[in-house]
């Protein structure tokens, strides 16, 4: 039972962690990055779809994403998309192409994406939290209802508090890691 629950918190915190790792693949940091428009969704013959389903998305060079959508109409459909995504960037179309270069940041733009970084980390953690809380409220729950020992319990909580410190320091290191990203010119 006590593993049972180890189980889901710890698949719980995981989720939590690769969630922040995906919110922060969309905060820019200067560099072209495919992931920056995994976000973005273009109207597609009346249904919403994610652009990526629409189009092909590279990396140029360093500072410059290719978008080509599959379809000649898609073109103008996908342009308005990133128009409207509020990136920062404004598109080049050229025939069934679409550049979108990506502008340097400025210091004080990069000091507000490292608070939108911290933000989302702190949120993790909360989240993380909340996992071990409703851990250690079901090793209580098993307690009342006597399936097992309260030693069994403070061992349980033990495990689960290990659990919330290891996916709490891997939260902290890729906001580190991001952080890091950002303020590099």
């Amino acid at each position: 039972m006590i593993d049972d629950i180890k189980k889901d918190a710890t698949a719980r915190m995981a989720k939590s962690v690769a969630n922040l790792k995906d919110n922060l693949i969309k905060i820019r940091t200067g560099r072209a990055h495919p992931a920056m428009l995994d976000h973005l969704h273009v109207t597609y013959y009346g249904s919403t779809v994610p652009l990526k389903q629409v189009a092909n998305i590279s990396v140029e060079d360093a500072r410059t994403l290719l978008v080509q959508p599959w379809e000649q109409p898609m073109v103008k459909a996908v342009e308005k998309a990133i128009l409207e995504s509020n990136l920062g960037v404004n598109p080049n179309t050229a025939g069934t192409a679409i550049r979108l270069p990506i502008p340097p940041l400025t210091e004080e733009r990069r000091r507000d994406m490292v608070k939108i970084v911290r933000q989302e980390a702190e949120q993790i953690r909360v989240a993380i939290r909340n996992i071990r809380r409703d851990a250690n409220h079901d090793l209580k729950e098993l307690v009342k209802e006597k399936l097992i020992s309260e030693d069994d319990e403070h061992r349980g909580q033990e495990i689960v508090q290990k659990l919330t410190d290891q996916h709490i320091r891997e939260a902290d290191q890729l906001m580190q890691q991001k952080e890091t990203d950002l303020m590099s010119v």
